[in-house]
Parts: C-alpha cells; structure tokens; sequence
C-alpha cells in the first residue's frame, strides 16, 4: 500500500529568509497537537540556521504507519513515547537519538459549555456529542478514555463520543461547534479566544510524554540533526512552555 493514502497530512513549507545555494532541508513529522509551536519552531530555525523545515501534520500512529511503509520524513515528533521507541526497534529510527521534546496536557474545552467544573460537567452528561482524537493512534485520545473512565463516566458518555482521525480534528469538531465539548491539548486552546475550559488533573492519565527521534532517512543529514538539536536547545524550549507544555 502506498504510504501517501494511509493518513491525510497537511505538508507545510517554513520560511523566513530567501533560499541560498547552502541551505539544505528535512522533512518533518509532526503531532498534531504540536502543530502550532512546530510552525514557530521552525520558522526560528530556518532564521537560525538558513535550513528549512518541512512540516507534515497528522496521529502519531498513522505516521508511524508511514514511516513502515517507506515515507520521506527524516525527523518525528510523535504525541507519545511508544512509536519513536518501536521505530527505533524495528531499525527505522537512529538508536540513541530519541529525546522527550515536550509533556503535554489534557484538557475539556468548549464553546458552548460551561465546562469550568469539567468533572460535573462529564457526570452531569447534558450534550449530545462530545469530542476525542481516534485513541488507537492519538495518544491524546487514549487519555481521554482514560480520565473517562478513572472518573465513572465512560460508560454513559460512550454513544455520545465522536472521534477525529487526530487531536486536530477532534479540536475542530468543538472549535466548528459540531460537538459541544470535546477533550484536546492544551495547546491548542491556549491562543483560541473565547470558550471555557478545564485542565485534566495528572492524576486521571498517564502522562502524555512527547518523544522526537532522528530517523533512518536522517541518519546523515545535517539539516535533520541539526533541528533535532534546535528542538532541545533554550530557544525552542521557551516556545515550547509558551503553548502549555511542560518540559522535563
């Protein structure tokens, strides 16, 4: 199967300064959830560094799918630490190379519910759709049904659940008011106006930790190396903490 079809991304060219001869380019997964400050990152780094960085957005899951299946990205930031692990295992990603870019969090948003108390707001159970990312390949998902059932709630509020392919989707079911409240990241709230929100307490999910890996394809590139060490340096890091991450 071609990996093309597998998982629709949106493939996003970086740049702040005019190309030269000398400026080379990688090509980057990218979380869903990370969209934002990957575009900020990379936009610094192409400042930085003259090298472009061409994000590609989706699930982690469907990437990892795409990297099975012989896609061109050299660089993956997944949404969880289990597929930059599996990629390393199965000989796709550079040993060695795997590094915690961000913790993420979840939280309740809605445009159109008060979900300030967002506990009673799940008990309460008065709407018709709530949204998640799909939780077999979005780690975001998968701490939804988590929090869900840690708080009683998921057996009731299972036939009113939508998902979307990835946290993007399932942040545009609530942000298009197609379902009234909806679990996403933090992230993506964080300079959206309006609506109310609650963030999940750590204690109901298992941490969202978000690992980067330099991939097979990038093993000799420098421009990959060199913006996997862009992510982990103070620059990046401070966007990073600027979208509600947490940092290690």
């Amino acid at each position: 199967m071609n990996w093309k079809h597998l998982v629709a991304t949106v493939g996003v060219v970086v740049a702040t300064l005019p190309a030269s001869a000398e400026a080379a380019q990688t090509n980057v997964a990218v979380a869903a959830n990370f969209t934002e400050p990957a575009k900020e990152i990379a936009a610094l780094f192409k400042q930085k560094t003259g090298n472009e960085a061409v994000l590609s957005f989706g699930a982690s899951g469907g990437f990892l799918t795409q990297i099975q299946d012989d896609a061109p990205y050299k660089v993956f930031l997944s949404a969880d630490a289990e597929r930059p692990k599996a990629a390393v295992e199965q000989g796709l990603g550079v040993a060695g190379s795997v590094v915690t870019y961000a913790i993420g969090k979840l939280v309740l948003w809605s445009r159109v519910v008060d979900v300030t108390d967002g506990e009673a707001t799940l008990k309460a159970g008065k709407f018709a759709k709530l949204s998640i990312a799909n939780p077999a390949s979005a780690p975001y998902g998968a701490a939804a049904i988590e929090t869900m059932k840690a708080l009683g709630v998921y057996d009731a509020i299972q036939p009113k659940i939508v998902q979307g392919a990835s946290i993007g989707q399932a942040f545009q079911f609530v942000d298009t008011k197609n379902a009234e409240l909806g679990f996403v990241a933090l992230s993506q709230t964080k300079f959206s106006p309006g609506g109310t929100s609650w963030i999940v307490p750590q204690t109901l999910y298992t941490p969202i930790r978000q690992d980067a890996v330099l991939l097979k394809k990038g093993e000799n590139d420098e421009a990959s190396k060199a913006f996997l060490e862009f992510l982990k340096g103070p620059e990046a890091r401070a966007i990073i903490e600027k979208f509600g991450y947490a940092l290690d």
